[in-house]
């Protein structure tokens, strides 16, 4: 069917073939033929206006008219036979299968993932995201690194001065130490002149040594914690003195 929309100020026609339209389209044809018999406005602004209107609706029209393009897929059966379809059987549904364009190439492929695969897909993005993290971690450390210093020199320096702390603490539990061990020195000598004199030791004694004994152990125990942050603290200002030099090339 083909319509006919006449300019009367032109005399310009413009022939609009809808046989392959839907009735959608038709009937908004049909509609503008209808308005143009009971005579359409002689201005030429409203006349466009009208046109546009009808090539909306023709091309609306073409638009749901074209078939619509069937899926294709490939699939597996459970002799290791090959499969294409339109349609993937009941029984393979849950089951690795691909889906293929025109041309028969694979454009997605579903795969169904087993307990074992979804752990190890589980724990590669575990990984993935503690990478991210660390590289993350890495930027922020190095630019804090360039914005804190402005040479070796004041790494070194800030080295001294955060070991000094530290070793003032050290010291401090030495010499807490040394009593602990001096007191006890002198507890078991004690003791010892009792037996070498074929005495029994008193029990208020061998609680003072007991306590004693203690207390050392404890104060070596407290040791421990600030030895182990001076080693903590000396090797990460290493690590930051030689990323330092590899990031400006400064020495």
């Amino acid at each position: 069917m083909i319509y006919k929309i006449t300019d009367s100020a032109t005399d310009e026609t413009t022939d609009m073939t809808t046989s392959h339209l839907t009735k959608p389209a038709k009937d908004a044809g049909q509609v503008i033929d209808y308005a143009h018999s009971a005579r359409l406005p002689k201005n030429r602004a409203l006349m466009a206006g009208y046109r546009s209107k009808l090539l909306v609706a023709l091309i609306a029209g073409v638009t749901f008219s074209l078939p619509a393009v069937a899926k294709m897929y490939k699939w597996v059966d459970d002799n290791g036979i090959t499969h294409y379809g339109e349609t993937i059987p009941p029984e393979y549904a849950n089951k690795d299968h691909e889906e293929l364009n025109k041309a028969g190439r694979v454009i997605k492929t579903d795969e169904v993932l087993t307990p074992e695969k979804r752990r190890a897909k589980e724990e590669a993005a575990a990984k993935k995201r503690e990478e991210d993290k660390a590289a993350l971690d890495r930027q922020r450390r190095d630019k804090t690194l360039i914005n804190t210093y402005n040479s070796v020199k004041e790494i070194d320096l800030a080295r001294r001065r955060s070991l000094q702390q530290i070793d003032a603490r050290i010291s401090a539990i030495d010499s807490s130490i040394k009593m602990a061990n001096d007191n006890l020195a002198g507890l078991q000598k004690e003791a010892e002149n009792y037996t070498t004199k074929n005495k029994k030791v008193p029990s208020s004694l061998n609680e003072d040594i007991q306590e004693s004994q203690t207390r050392l152990e404890k104060l070596q125990k407290d040791r421990e914690k600030p030895q182990a942050e001076k080693t903590a603290l000396e090797a990460r200002f290493d690590a930051d003195k030689a990323r330092y030099i590899e990031l400006t090339g400064k020495k």
